[in-house]
């Protein structure tokens, strides 16, 4: 027995097995500072909890429709149309076991063998093997130098097998958060490419200065009517272990997942389902006090790194700091980098060649201030010690 080719070539996720290793070191008792995980480090709110226990007390946890209650549905249907300003019914919505179930489900229901999806550099690792699984071929386009998107660059992608095209604002794991001017640039490219739009909103919330994170359902009919959207509860509402998301999209799109989903995967966690609605129907107090953290962590990691003589630009949304280090790189890379530093420092970090930028490296600042403050140390000491190459 053997498993089947397209199972095979999936890589191993190096953030993983980072974050393996760094649990690794601290189940031996070793004090080990992780910023590999996005997963922020508060409880979910109040109201999701005693949703949550609620809903286990009632008895009413059974199978629910693939799609996700018809109650879920219209509660996220109703989010949507308020948070990106265009009316959105239950019909186009379909709730998933989470945001990254949410985006698989919409690339093997979108993408033929062959069809090649643009991936716009940095991209967040697991886009790439979902569209390899689906037969499609994944197409690097880099960015600007501060992460923002190249248009010169994209259009030059444009191939007679372009399909579609992935965007996550805010990014991870850059934090880069684009401009509406930008978002219409790119949705005037999507109609005359006659592209689709696979919008990774996951981050949404969590914008710390200047406009909005704008979406492309947001511009005019015709950008909202070939966009899927993806969202979730893991970020905005801590709630990572609930694992709930969904996709929004065009009625028969959405019921297409739905179909698929019915077959791989069945209906999602009920328990999950009235928990998130608690979330979504209005939101927590507790959310914004997680907001103004991260902005707090943000500028402070920002401007350490910058002190250490890391360019980095300030992201404006996430919870990730993408510094190039390129000055202090081997032969091996980022991945060279990021385990010596964990072997001399016990920090662990990502390294920024899992998502097509090997220059660089990604922080999570989703850890209390002070824990960033004694990475910040280590970091800097680290780089204090090793060879500079300019």
């Amino acid at each position: 027995m053997q498993l089947n080719r397209r199972t095979s070539d999936i890589s191993t996720s190096v953030l993983l097995a980072f974050n393996s290793q760094a649990r690794a070191l601290a189940a031996s008792g070793r004090d080990v500072i992780n910023m590999t995980v996005g997963e922020p480090d508060f409880d979910a709110p109040a109201a999701v909890q005693e949703a949550a226990v609620a809903a286990v007390g009632s008895g009413r946890v059974r199978y629910t429709p693939a799609a996700g209650t018809v109650e879920l549905r219209e509660i996220i249907a109703g989010h949507l149309t308020e948070t990106r300003g265009v009316p959105f019914e239950a019909a186009e919505i379909t709730v998933c076991h989470s945001a990254k179930h949410a985006l698989s489900g919409t690339i093997l229901s979108l993408v033929e063998p062959g069809d090649e999806v643009l991936l716009l550099r940095p991209a967040w690792v697991s886009y790439f093997e979902q569209i390899r699984y689906a037969g499609g071929v994944p197409v690097e386009v880099r960015g600007r130098p501060d992460h923002g998107p190249d248009f010169a660059a994209l259009r030059a992608a444009l191939g007679p097998r372009t399909r579609g095209l992935m965007l996550n604002t805010p990014s991870n794991p850059s934090g880069y958060v684009w401009s509406r001017e930008e978002m219409a640039e790119l949705a005037a490219l999507a109609a005359e490419a006659d592209l689709w739009i696979l919008s990774d909103e996951i981050y949404r919330r969590l914008v710390y200065e200047g406009e909005p994170n704008p979406s492309p359902v947001s511009l005019d009919p015709e950008a909202r009517a070939r966009t899927v959207v993806v969202d979730g509860a893991s970020k905005a509402f801590a709630m990572t272990g609930y694992r709930i998301g969904y996709a929004a999209a065009r009625p028969e799109i959405a019921a297409g997942i739905a179909r698929l989903h019915s077959h791989l995967t069945g209906s999602p966690n009920a328990i999950s389902q009235m928990a998130f609605a608690a979330a979504l129907r209005e939101e927590p107090a507790e959310v914004e006090r997680m907001v103004q953290a991260f902005d707090e962590r943000r500028r402070f990691l920002v401007g350490a790194l910058r002190e250490m003589g890391l360019e980095t630009p300030l992201p404006r949304g996430a919870f990730y700091a993408l510094p190039d280090v390129s000055p202090w790189l081997d032969e091996r890379g980022s991945a060279g980098f990021c385990e010596d530093l964990l072997e001399a420092e016990h920090l662990a970090i990502v390294p920024g060649g899992v998502f097509g930028i090997d220059t660089h490296v990604r922080l999570s600042y989703v850890l209390e201030l002070p824990r960033i403050e004694q990475a910040v140390e280590r970091l800097g000491r680290f780089l204090a010690g090793r060879p500079r190459r300019d």
